[in-house]
């Protein structure tokens, strides 16, 4: 922390810019979090108040800081084969039926860091052979997009991966880089990693047999969970799947998928 207060006011004044921005609802609990993480952008700046800092971001002169900004506040951390009930299903429900004269095409549309798109990687290249697939993977913060290009990890990431899947799709760190892994370069290569807002218009993206949107509605208030399902859902291949996590649900956000399961959903 930096010693400056931020204000009830002010951390009303982010809540409303992240909500318009990005869709996210800011809880009142995470004025410690805005706080702590924009300390250093206010440093950065020589500012004595997040006001200022506020007023930066907001003006056309901002504009580059706004796209930091956004990324301190929505940074989250993820892991490897996350919810593995969901790549259980892939492997088992899905792939076997992939078409083989088309690419199976699939969308991590909140990827974070980017385990998910690359536990995918890892569960297409293992199942479908020599049979084409594409990976696309967003998100909102540059921040975290960069270090999914990277693919460089804390070995703790780690944890859902077995031995066999880190020998043969990754490499492990020593000397320096001892504790860490590194995507293999042939895995890197096929995940496309796009910065894409999902409240605003989507650029021409194709349709898609499978879309991951997962651990990101739970910032989302109703009328922004139903805006970005209907965003997305043109874009969703008829028969694709649709995956949110196992603590979300399309109740109340969306009636025109199947329920397959908890958290499971197709596009008739």
């Amino acid at each position: 922390m930096n010693g400056i207060a931020l204000k009830d006011k002010e951390f009303q004044q982010f809540q409303a810019w992240l909500h318009g921005v990005a869709g996210i609802h800011m809880a009142e609990g995470k004025k410690a979090l805005v706080a702590g993480r924009l300390s250093k952008r206010l440093r950065h700046h020589d500012m004595t108040s997040y006001g200022d800092y506020f007023r930066l971001i907001s003006s056309h002169e901002g504009a580059a800081e706004s796209v930091v900004a956004l990324d301190m506040l929505t940074t989250n951390e993820t892991y490897f084969f996350r919810e593995p009930k969901h790549f259980q299903f892939l492997r088992e429900q899905i792939l076997p039926h992939a078409s083989s004269t088309r690419p199976f095409r699939v969308w991590s549309a909140a990827c974070s860091s980017g385990e998910e798109p690359y536990s995918l990687a890892m569960t297409l290249a293992d199942s479908l052979g020599t049979s084409p697939w594409e990976i696309l993977a967003s998100d909102i913060s540059t921040q975290v997009l960069a270090k999914a290009r990277a693919g460089h990890y804390p070995m703790e990431r780690a944890h859902n991966l077995s031995h066999d899947l880190l020998s043969r799709h990754c490499l492990k760190g020593v000397g320096p880089q001892a504790g860490t892994l590194l995507v293999e370069r042939r895995l890197r290569e096929r995940v496309q990693f796009s910065r894409i807002n999902l409240n605003e218009p989507l650029p021409h993206l194709g349709e898609f047999d499978l879309i991951l949107l997962r651990n990101v509605m739970i910032y989302f208030d109703m009328p922004t969970k139903r805006k970005v399902v209907q965003r997305l859902l043109p874009h969703l291949r008829r028969g694709g799947y649709f995956l949110v996590s196992h603590s979300e649900s399309l109740n109340g956000v969306c009636e025109s998928l199947d329920v397959i399961s908890p958290s499971i959903y197709r596009k008739p």
